[in-house]
């Protein structure tokens, strides 16, 4: 098997209300790539939360007496702490400066993906789209409608693991691919029946992704060549682990 990852940084600063898949489109044809079937693209979160206008502005916002203490306590924005807040479904754990967070959409991270960074303006943060799986799904047909091409979408984000230093890119929205491979009951070359691996496949192709599109050089899109996925609707939710196994909750 051989795959390549072509970085598509041909895209200018999104801004809400912009035609994402168009801008792509024009991307593609700027850096002289061609979609073909087969193809996987992976989009960064924060020019799909830009475009769906998913910003708000810290001036804006009234902090409430808890993200007042939060904030003093850590040498935090009270306005982004209440930002969080809004965003979160459930406080996971708050220690250290540090808030995870359980999101509407179910994600648990740090901040409720709220973020500052890449994002135009002093008091601006972005937020995580509504439904990432529908934004996935929306680029993928306007891509399929203007190319003739169906290629799965992926929409990355940064997250943290635990137990480990360092962050990665995960996919937080899935169309058009199956977001897990499950090998539970086939055997191994040497006969062993497997009992517990499943493969998190829309993760590792969001973070392969991620070493062409870097933090700085201003690509926020990818394009994985090569790598044989079962195709399906998809969705992000099937890597959300499920309450019952959760062993942190």
């Amino acid at each position: 098997m051989q795959i390549t990852i072509t970085g598509i940084n041909s895209i200018p600063e999104v801004k809400p209300g912009d035609d994402l898949p168009g801008l792509i489109v024009d991307g593609f044809a700027a850096t002289g790539v061609t979609l073909q079937q087969g193809d996987v693209l992976v989009v960064t979160q924060k020019i799909v939360s830009k475009a769906e206008g998913r910003l708000v502005d810290l001036n804006n916002i009234e902090p409430s007496p808890f993200a007042l203490e939060h904030a003093r306590k850590w040498g935090k924005d009270p306005r982004q702490i209440e930002v969080v807040l809004m965003e979160s479904a459930r406080i996971v754990r708050m220690d250290k400066g540090v808030l995870i967070s359980e999101t509407h959409q179910g994600l648990v991270c740090a901040n409720a993906g709220v973020d500052a960074s890449n994002v135009p303006g002093e008091d601006i943060v972005s937020l995580l789209p509504v439904d990432s799986d529908v934004s996935a799904a929306r680029i993928r047909e306007a891509l399929r409608q203007s190319t003739g091409v169906d290629v799965p979408v992926i929409i990355s984000d940064s997250f943290g693991r635990t137990w480990r230093n360092g962050i990665i890119n995960v996919a937080i929205g899935v169309s058009g691919l199956q977001a897990l491979t499950d090998y539970r009951g086939q055997d191994d070359q040497f006969g062993y029946r497997m009992s517990a691996t499943v493969i998190a496949v829309a993760d590792e192709l969001a973070s392969a992704a991620e070493l062409v599109m870097g933090k700085l050089e201003a690509c926020p899109v990818a394009l994985v060549r090569g790598y044989p996925y079962t195709a399906a609707e998809g969705t992000a939710q099937e890597l959300v682990i499920d309450p019952t196994r959760d062993m942190f909750r």
